[in-house]
């Protein structure tokens, strides 16, 4: 004899279920983190929490560049390099004048937003180029930013070994390392510039995603290319777009990463779009396209860095880290896909 569940408890059930599905990877990184409370708790303390967010920052800006590409059903391999170059570009042209051994010894002191400006545009035309050949030219997402890796990383160690023999390009001036590092203390909690300009940019981009046409323009070719054509959206306009608003943020995010850490080689970036589509992921971007939120990549950035920074913190093997990190990734896939099963 078979045991009736009434409707009202079917529907609980599922929805428990669902909201477990949902929410999986979130559980997932509170234990971990509960996890490396319990290990060490002075890893709750100000001070880290302080270097956490100012870690996170450049991460946010990437993100947000990164996750308009992912959110048009495509995705960027470009972007680390991308970042390298800049930050290359940047040092190379702000070094303390007081610096016997510039890579440019006869080149005068630049206003920092000179730099960054020209380091920006420089990797909005390498994006425009990408949107190009995935819009215009219909090359396959993956394919295009491969390419596109290879192609910057060539030029940027070319540079990297014409001007400085392959030395790391360092000694800063620090009107450009206190653009970054500098900022104010607030009940204790020192909270740098580089934590402001993040929260800027994190504003303009949910902005230009929910109170713009390019936003919703941007969510109706991601969601179904064939529909937004049909119904008169500029598919190649928009695109192009979208990737050229990517390449500023690397250009900008670059040109703050090494700011921050004081030092350029050919190897900055690397990997860095990795992690920046990892926090989309975790965040809920979908990888299929027209889905995500600027508040959801937010989430992903600060959980990813919090773990990451967390798992170091309690002296985990640094390659065990590299293996939580591909864990996460893979669940918030496997979750992505089963939401678009069932929606399908």
């Amino acid at each position: 004899m078979k045991t009736f569940i009434s409707p009202s408890k079917l529907l609980k059930q599922h929805s428990i279920k669902d909201v477990i599905i949902n929410n999986a990877i979130y559980i997932v990184l509170f234990f971990l983190f509960l996890t490396i409370v319990l290990i060490d708790p002075s890893f709750l303390s100000l001070k880290n929490a302080g270097f956490i967010l100012s870690q996170s920052a450049t991460r946010m800006i990437f993100a947000c560049a990164i996750a308009g590409p992912i959110v048009l059903g495509g995705t960027d391999l470009s972007a680390g390099r991308l970042i390298g170059m800049a930050g290359l570009i940047t040092a190379s042209l702000l070094q303390s004048p007081d610096y016997t051994a510039r890579v440019f010894p006869n080149l005068p002191r630049l206003p920092i937003w000179i730099p960054i400006l020209l380091a920006m545009i420089i990797c909005a035309l390498f994006s425009l180029i990408h949107g190009f050949l995935v819009a215009k030219q219909k090359v396959a997402p993956f394919i295009a930013s491969l390419g596109m890796q290879l192609v910057v990383y060539g030029l940027m160690s070319v540079y990297f070994d014409a001007v400085s023999d392959s030395a790391p390009i360092g000694v800063l001036d620090e009107k450009f390392t206190g653009f970054a590092q500098n900022g104010i203390t607030i009940l204790g909690f020192r909270l740098q510039y580089i934590i402001l300009y993040a929260v800027v940019v994190v504003a303009l981009v949910w902005f230009i995603w929910n109170k713009t046409k390019l936003g919703k323009n941007m969510f109706a070719i991601g969601g179904n290319i064939e529909a937004a054509n049909v119904s008169g959206v500029n598919i190649v306009f928009n695109m192009l777009a979208i990737y050229v608003m990517a390449g500023l943020l690397y250009g900008f995010g670059g040109a703050l990463e090494v700011a921050r850490t004081g030092s350029a080689t050919n190897a900055l970036g690397q990997g860095y779009e990795l992690d920046a589509i990892a926090a989309c992921v975790v965040g809920g971007v979908s990888m299929r396209g027209g889905i995500g939120t600027i508040k959801g990549i937010i989430t992903g950035v600060l959980l990813f860095q919090v773990i990451s920074y967390g798992l170091v913190f309690i002296q985990v093997n640094p390659y065990l880290v590299y293996f939580v990190k591909g864990a996460i990734i893979l669940i918030a896939v496997v979750i992505d896909t089963k939401k678009y099963i069932k929606k399908k």
